[in-house]
């Protein structure tokens, strides 16, 4: 493990006005419809790069990101099935997310791709990286949502009483009809950042709006529950025998890595960064005082510096 290279601020784009999300099209992958949005390169020199948002999130998470890097990378921000405008899923683990992006890299045909995904996509992104080497060129994992032993000490240990129950779905949705989108909206803000008053109105009003289509997509409550299951399942699998745990998937992984940690993250440990930096055989650290579980939205230019960073590491390797 190594420290990561910041690169300097002049090597991003500067700052503009906050850009609405980017434009979105349709895609089917093995017969499931998932929604795109592009953040087209800016320059003939920008590389292909796919990002990976987290558990109850969607592609909106990299708006800010996306457009920083787009002179150096030709965006695409998936909404995982079940999640944001996507398709569900009959199954909603690490396995099933992770076959889902596989499909989607090869039907593209980029060829191998900056791989950068956060929380659930950062696990997602790990299983792709060590599975299939060839479709990745460098991955940046934000606050990975990998295994740690007690995940009851996060602000997600209130939910998971919930997975025992065989009618957990519908008691999530019945217990969306108590709470009002802005309540709801709100929690989600102050579980997500470190600091709630770096939230800009706008991404404050697109996570509005997201939560508000929460309320009216019948599988939302099955798609969250089912994936949180899986989540579980591979913090249970990892300490066991077999080729399934995500900590000896990751030490598979043959790519260049940037691991990217908040301080102030309450959804998965902040040890956990360090932990999987250390594992990644050529991975690199970024720790983050004051910042929770979202740096790509939180902090966007600092994140970018780091990505442009070890794209530079790379690129001077070659």
């Amino acid at each position: 493990m190594k420290g990561a290279i910041l690169a300097d601020d002049s090597a991003l784009l500067p700052e503009g006005e906050i850009p609405p999300p980017w434009p979105a099209r349709r895609v089917t992958v093995a017969g499931s419809m998932l929604h795109v949005r592009d953040t087209p390169g800016q320059s003939p020199d920008a590389e292909p790069a796919v990002y990976v948002h987290g558990l109850g999130g969607s592609s909106q998470n990299f708006t800010d990101l996306a457009g920083l890097l787009a002179d150096r990378l030709d965006g695409q921000a998936v909404d995982l099935p079940g999640f944001g405008y996507s398709d569900p899923s009959p199954r909603y683990s690490i396995p099933a997310f992770a076959d889902t992006m596989i499909g989607y890299l090869e039907q593209s045909g980029r060829g191998p791709v900056h791989l950068i995904g956060n929380s659930l996509g950062g696990s997602i992104s790990v299983r792709v990286a060590a599975l299939r080497p060839d479709l990745v060129r460098t991955l940046t994992l934000i606050s990975p949502a990998m295994p740690f032993l007690d995940p009851r000490r996060t602000a997600q240990g209130p939910v998971l009483p919930l997975l025992a129950l065989p009618a957990a779905d519908r008691l999530m949705a019945w217990a969306l009809t108590r709470i009002t989108a802005e309540q709801m909206a709100e929690q989600v803000l102050a579980a997500c950042f470190g600091d709630t008053t770096k939230v800009h109105p706008q991404r404050r009003a697109e996570a509005m709006e997201e939560i508000q289509l929460r309320y009216t997509v019948a599988h939302y409550p099955k798609a969250y529950l089912g994936t949180l299951r899986g989540l579980v399942g591979s913090f249970l699998r990892a300490y066991l025998p077999g080729l399934n745990s995500q900590w000896r998937l990751a030490a598979r992984i043959e790519a260049p890595t940037l691991v990217i940690g908040g301080l102030n993250d309450r959804l998965v440990d902040p040890r956990v960064p360090t932990q999987v930096a250390r594992v990644v055989p050529d991975g690199r650290l970024l720790v983050l005082p004051g910042v929770g579980h979202v740096a790509q939205m939180e902090v966007p230019r600092l994140v970018a510096r780091g990505i442009v960073g070890l794209l530079d590491e790379v690129r001077a390797d070659r």
